[in-house]
């Protein structure tokens, strides 16, 4: 675990000394689990959200894009069980007065024999070479599959006494495994409580006509109430999605692991309503296509894994995750969802209006069923951001600081650098930039040697370095350095947009998806 925390470390202090993520008021000594995005994180965040929507709207013709406000109705909250079941369970240590999410303490404690399961395999790997079938080691090994059934048993359990609400086993199952303040090592626990998520706030002129608010906690329910305006302005049939991305909001107990868990965060959501009965294909079709998205960015397939849900909402007939391995272990980065028609059924129920769809084809009104992919914009951005982020030793015995950005993610695609400042080379480099700017985020860099600059690149996440020097004088030639592979080789400055391009555009990237 220290390895891990180790890591961890090392990208939280890489994203504040290269300028992605600081945080929030720092001068006033910040604001628990708030962060901002700084120059570098900013344009990060914007091409992950690209990234999703170009995929997600663009390339789907039966897909469109809303933009709903922060603010609304309060019934859409009592209509969406908010009001009533938004709920964590809440446990504090008598003795450290530290709060936690009960559920969470629990899944620390499985994440603890999952790092067991590792390292078995990892002696196992060693002791068999290449010989070794992890796949069967796994489902064969006594001791793994020991570990493995007390992970699942502990788990149902805890789903279980979650769904009934019986709380006093929850407190129970903590104390059966002993598991103690991660602070202090104290086991002296209060009984567990169910705590409201929502941020409350006001709306009017004086206090006393003031309309109670609420911060959305989630953003699919702007989708849910504009279904029938956008279905009739867009005259789309069914199946049918709407995306949104943006902002939301939730008062954690335990807001943590940095932007993992924020009280304020962004979502990419896509809402795909469909005809009932036919929601078992379109669970396995998206499921299937957000992990082809994913893996479209190169980020290594061993990190990602499904995890079907022991504990349905009440509402849903099939919920999975996608898990990526963050270096605090396997984490959900994005929700697949089958809702079934509860959402709008219940929008319906409140608001007295008829949301439903007339389906030529069949001649008749339904209530559309509703898929959902929702993915956290700041958890892509840990995933993108930690994965990226090596140490690699160098021919020369050194080492470098790398952030290997997949290039289409990347803020800034190229840095152009003056090999000196003198002899007319600033003025050719700032042409090119001039030149590069029209298509792509590029950045003049002339402080320190060039080999400095290299590194300074390199751990900025910069796909390519295009120096300038006295040859580029007499024949009109750069020399251009890829990040990963650090190969440099001699190209025409006219030649350097197609050069870029086929290496950033998204057009190369999300091909991969086919």
């Amino acid at each position: 675990m220290a390895n891990q925390d180790d890591t961890f470390k090392k990208v939280i202090s890489h994203a504040k000394e290269y300028g992605y993520v600081f945080q929030s008021s720092e001068i006033y000594d910040g604001l628990s689990a708030v962060y901002d995005y700084a120059q570098n994180g900013a344009e990060l965040k914007k091409n992950i959200r690209d990234y999703w929507w170009r995929a997600m709207v663009q390339m789907n013709e039966n897909i469109v894009g809303i933009d709903a406000a922060i603010f609304m109705h309060p019934t859409t909250w009592k209509a969406s069980g908010h009001v009533d079941a938004f709920n964590d369970p809440l446990i504090d240590n008598k003795d450290s007065k530290k709060r936690y999410r009960a559920d969470v303490l629990i899944e620390d404690y499985c994440a603890k024999i999952e790092a067991k399961i590792e390292k078995e395999v990892k002696k196992a790997a060693k002791r068999f070479g290449d010989a070794f079938n992890k796949e069967e080691f796994l489902s064969t090994n006594g001791r793994v599959l020991g570990y493995q059934e007390k992970i699942k048993t502990i788990l149902s359990r805890m789903a279980k006494s979650l769904e009934q609400e019986d709380l006093a086993d929850v407190k129970a199952l903590i104390e059966e495994l002993e598991i103690a303040d991660p602070l202090t090592g104290s086991k002296n626990w209060t009984d567990v409580k169910q705590f409201n998520l929502m941020f409350g706030t006001k709306l009017g002129a004086s206090a006393e006509s003031a309309m109670d608010l609420y911060l959305r906690p989630e953003t699919a329910q702007g989708i849910f109430v504009n279904f029938l305006n956008v279905q009739k302005t867009s005259r789309l049939k069914i199946p049918f999605g709407i995306a949104q991305t943006g902002k939301a909001f939730r008062n954690e107990i335990v807001a943590r692991q940095f932007i993992f868990r924020m009280r304020e965060f962004e979502q990419m959501e896509m809402q795909f309503f469909i005809k009932p009965g036919t929601q078992g294909e379109w669970y396995e079709h998206w499921k299937a296509h957000r992990m082809k998205w994913h893996l479209s960015l190169g980020m290594g397939k061993e990190n990602y894994r499904f995890h079907d849900h022991e504990k349905l909402a009440h509402y849903a007939d099939a919920a999975a995750d996608i898990e990526f391995k963050f270096p605090f272990g396997f984490k959900e980065l994005e929700g697949i969802h089958s809702r079934t028609d509860f959402d709008l059924s219940q929008h319906e129920k409140h608001s007295g209006k008829k949301l439903q769809y007339f389906d030529p084809e069949e001649n008749k009104s339904y209530v559309p069923y509703v898929l959902e992919t929702s993915i956290g914009l700041d958890r892509m951005f840990l995933a993108v951001f930690s994965n990226a982020l090596q140490e690699e030793a160098l021919e020369n015995g050194t080492t470098r600081t790398v952030l290997k950005l997949p290039s289409v993610l990347a803020p800034v695609k190229a840095a152009i650098l003056p090999l000196v400042k003198k002899d007319g080379l600033p003025e050719v480099a700032r042409k090119i930039v001039e030149e590069l700017k029209w298509d792509f985020n590029i950045i003049y860099d002339e402080k320190d040697a060039v080999g400095r600059r290299y590194r300074r690149q390199d751990a900025n996440g910069t796909p390519f370095c295009i120096t300038v020097d006295h040859d580029t004088l007499k024949d009109n030639t750069v020399t251009i350095r890829h990040r990963d592979t650090m190969k440099q080789e001699r190209v025409n400055i006219d030649d350097l947009r197609a050069i870029i391009k086929k290496e950033v555009d998204v057009r190369n990237w999300l091909m991969k998806m086919a």
